[in-house]
């Protein structure tokens, strides 16, 4: 879950001048980002080798 406080501190990692974009993309990654570490945390990923399995049947 997206906290206040990482919020916060992404903010002061900001330039002193920013486009509204900039926040934006900086909030969606690091959404992302927490999803997948909760994702991780709930044993909801794959292995490489399945991963990999799974790309060559794409890529064929």
């Amino acid at each position: 879950m997206l906290t206040k406080k990482k919020l916060l501190q992404t903010m002061r990692d900001l330039p002193e001048t920013f486009s509204v974009e900039d926040v934006i993309d900086r909030i969606v990654l690091l959404q992302k980002i927490e999803i997948g570490l909760e994702q991780s945390q709930q044993g909801k990923t794959k292995s490489t080798i399945a991963a990999k399995a799974k790309l060559k049947k794409w890529l064929k």
